[in-house]
């Protein structure tokens, strides 16, 4: 039976993402010009301000706070947000959160090793 708080099974047989933050788990699905990420925070997570190329979003879980630049918002399930190129952003996912992003960067993340 499939659970509201994870992604379906087929999900989870993508490449897992090797990414650089505890208590984030996430599988990716890569295109010749962007990157698919799908992700779940089992814990509360703070990501530190950084920047890197366009990156579009939607919440399908839970919650966040997201600061673009000196805009924070909370995103909720249904919210969608767009991180322009080079934009300063971070933010607190909160247990629970679950998001689809996509990022212009087709090697934006790796997948974790065996």
């Amino acid at each position: 039976m499939f659970n509201p708080e994870e992604f379906p099974a087929f999900i989870h047989q993508l490449p897992e993402a090797d990414l650089p933050v505890k208590n984030l788990q996430g599988w990716i699905s890569r295109g010749k010009t962007g990157l698919l990420l799908f992700l779940i925070s089992r814990e509360e997570v703070h990501l530190p301000e950084h920047s890197h190329g366009d990156q579009w979003g939607i919440v399908v879980g839970g919650s966040m706070e997201l600061t673009i630049g000196t805009v924070t918002r909370t995103m909720k399930k249904g919210d969608s947000y767009f991180i322009p190129a080079g934009v300063l952003h971070h933010a607190i996912l909160h247990k629970g959160f679950q998001a689809i992003d996509y990022f212009d960067d087709p090697d934006r993340y790796r997948e974790k090793s065996s």
